[in-house]
């Protein structure tokens, strides 16, 4: 079991322990039976993400030039590409899976093991696909929305998906422990990076909880039922944008507590 995975179950454990989160009034999400226990689990991600994540995001991209973090952003998702090829099988889109091999070669090689982009240039289009998705358009339904700690947002088909994504992740067969973890370190401040343009969005929500949990399920329920689309990450950008104005604070109301 990866290093991460038994992280996640211990602090999932000591969470149980320590005790829930006290619930805000109104009506419960049917989605989501284990709110208590997630909200606790939010509180504890939070808390760690703006001593230690957003810090160490923000003073990455003050001092990385921009060219430099594109150019790691591109390695990464290039060096991950075979979890959506994999996933291309899986999903029965042949069609798909040719035009992303000839992606992942075309990057590898001219790109500079990923770090440029030119299959972009060449039409290639960039596919997002994953094994939770996969579990989806087989028909396997969600399970109750879970706060994972230290990972976020989640439900069980995607919790099992992530598990599945990892053997297809050429990184799970590092064997030398300080590329592995330097890769997995790099890769989780690169991703925080990229998040950061989000969080005016997030700070300003009357329920931030709330808000993360519309945002995670809107975005996956479209993943699994709207297909893949070349306008994907306007849609995206727009369910970011109904779930903020969905979690705008009632006058005279206080924030619940999160």
């Amino acid at each position: 079991m990866p290093s991460t995975i038994r992280l996640s179950l211990l602090s999932f454990g000591l969470l149980l322990l320590l005790g829930c989160a006290a619930l805000p009034p109104g009506k419960r999400n049917p989605r989501d039976p284990w709110e208590r226990m997630n909200r606790a689990t939010y509180r504890f991600n939070d808390t760690l993400d703006r001593a230690i994540a957003q810090p160490v995001a923000r003073g990455y991209r003050k001092v990385t030039p921009q060219f430099a973090q594109t150019g790691v952003s591109h390695f990464f998702d290039n060096l991950e590409y075979p979890i959506v090829m994999v996933n291309d099988l899986l999903q029965g889109q042949f069609k798909s899976f040719v035009s992303d091999t000839g992606r992942l070669l075309l990057n590898t090689t001219l790109g500079v093991g990923g770090l440029l982009d030119p299959a972009t240039a060449a039409g290639l289009d960039k596919n997002d696909r994953d094994f939770g998705q996969t579990l989806g358009k087989w028909g396997a339904g969600t399970g109750p929305y879970l706060v994972i700690p230290f990972v976020g947002p989640s439900d069980i088909r995607d919790a099992v998906g992530r598990v599945g994504d990892d053997f297809s992740n050429p990184r799970h067969y590092v064997r030398n422990t300080y590329v592995y973890y330097g890769l997995w370190l790099v890769r989780t401040i690169d991703t925080r990076a990229r998040l950061l343009d989000a969080q005016s969005a997030l700070d300003s929500a009357y329920d931030p909880y709330a808000f993360v949990r519309n945002v995670y399920l809107q975005h996956r329920d479209f993943k699994v039922h709207g297909g893949q689309s070349p306008n994907e990450e306007q849609q995206e950008q727009k369910l970011l944008e109904e779930s903020a104005d969905d979690q705008e604070m009632p006058e005279g109301a206080s924030p619940p507590p999160h």
